[in-house]
């Protein structure tokens, strides 16, 4: 487990010891951020608050070292938009060297899809489904089992065509031949 910067705090209050912490420490509170350096085993990460990356991408970083067999990140969507898509964007790097890797918080996961998928209905996360393009263009798009099937389409940066979506049969099935969908799973 890898705790980034703030992400300490609620680890705090669910009694959750990290293996690892990294950040600039900006916006974790001083006592919390002591009470964990007591803790010889946690193995700490500073960087300086001017740098390249955000402390999710140096986290994500770590974990893809670490040689996670999967990633999930918790905490990422939050208040500021710019970086709830800058995390949004960084599942990217996982999904180049083949480790799945998703964003979770209470109403929606979220993951990247560059090749053919199923997906059973009773073990998606929330009952709508949307599909994003990451790439400028998603082509090739075939979603069956879907309330809104779609026959070798493009979704394109800038259209809404594929929000809202919902599995009809058991098994739905995503197939694509060129790009990246960011599909997020979701539930009011």
């Amino acid at each position: 487990m890898i705790a980034v910067d703030r992400g300490l705090e609620m680890l705090y209050e669910l009694n959750i010891v990290p293996n690892h912490v990294v950040g600039d420490f900006d916006s974790v509170s001083i006592p919390i951020l002591q009470f964990f350096q007591k803790n010889p085993k946690i193995v700490f990460h500073k960087y300086n608050p001017e740098k390249d990356y955000t402390d999710t991408d140096i986290a994500l970083k770590l974990a893809i070292e670490l040689n996670s067999s999967t990633i999930t990140i918790m905490g990422a969507l939050g208040k500021r938009m710019d970086h709830a898509l800058a995390n949004i964007h960084i599942l990217k790097e996982a999904l180049e060297i083949g480790i799945p890797c998703e964003i979770l918080d209470s109403y929606n996961r979220i993951y990247l899809v560059k090749e053919n998928t199923q997906l059973v209905k009773d073990k998606t996360y929330g009952k709508y489904i949307s599909f994003l393009p990451l790439t400028t263009t998603v082509e090739g798009i075939t979603l069956k089992g879907f309330q809104y099937p779609l026959n070798n389409a493009s979704l394109s940066v800038g259209l809404s065509l594929g929000v809202s979506n919902e599995i009809v049969e058991d098994m739905a099935t995503i197939e694509l031949k060129e790009g990246i969908l960011i599909v997020i799973e979701s539930r009011d």
